[in-house]
């Protein structure tokens, strides 16, 4: 039985062992935030550049640069991503004289303790531009589960209390809705129901490939849920 020392980096693990699997998720989540990811753009939290390399493809998005806290994910996207600038650290601690056109910052927030301060910060770097923020989050308090603990999480969030921070941030909401309406029931029955401690890969890709697009056409294309796994929003900085 591994050590409480050792959980931290275990659940990152499994953490990226599940978004790697996550292709279709991953996928769709950029095309939702597409439109709004251009010219100069910020990851927060690239962690091992699976989304990074994602990001390398959109089109309108000219100079990328990502902040990572961790000294070893930073040393692995510096040799994958040679061309990129790194900066480890946080963005509290991250100055740039460059004018930032959009922040991503995907699984992110809820890590952070004072969450109004890290929204504050997004806020101050995009301000010139009237950047956009693109924010997704665990959603809905009843669905913290023991892994969230063990992924470091603070909270999930409500659509009410997310749109709440933004605003006291000083962001304006162009989008805010909860996403993945299966992967709530799914999250409940696995991680609070019968308190598993970790990704099972199989059953993630399954339910990439089976479930999720079907999911997803209908949550983007008939009608949003009204509650989800997770949060999606997009706030433009005023």
């Amino acid at each position: 039985m591994s050590s409480p020392i050792d959980a931290p980096v275990q659940a990152a693990e499994f953490e990226f062992t599940a978004l790697n699997e996550a292709r279709n998720y991953r996928r769709a989540l950029l095309r939702d935030f597409s439109s709004y990811l251009r010219g100069n753009v910020l990851e927060v939290g690239a962690g091992i550049g699976q989304i990074t390399s994602g990001l390398l493809q959109v089109p309108d998005i000219q100079l990328l640069s990502l902040i990572e806290p961790d000294t070893a994910f930073c040393a692995r996207l510096r040799a994958q991503f040679p061309q990129l600038g790194v900066h480890q650290g946080t963005i509290a601690d991250f100055q740039s004289e460059r004018n930032w056109n959009a922040i991503l910052s995907v699984n992110v927030l809820e890590h952070i303790e004072a969450d109004g301060k890290e929204l504050a910060n997004y806020h101050r770097l995009l301000r010139s531009e009237r950047g956009a923020l693109c924010l997704f989050v665990p959603a809905r308090p009843e669905l913290y589960a023991p892994i969230d603990k063990d992924f470091g999480h603070y909270r999930r969030y409500t659509r009410r209390d997310l749109q709440k921070k933004l605003e006291e941030a000083g962001f304006a909401i162009a989008e805010l809705r909860y996403y993945n309406l299966a992967g709530y029931f799914a999250w409940w029955l696995n991680f609070c129901l019968l308190k598993k401690r970790n990704f099972d890969a199989d059953a993630v890709r399954l339910f990439d490939r089976a479930i999720f697009p079907t999911v997803h056409f209908l949550e983007s294309r008939i009608c949003s849920p009204p509650i989800g796994q997770s949060l999606l929003a997009v706030a433009t900085a005023n």
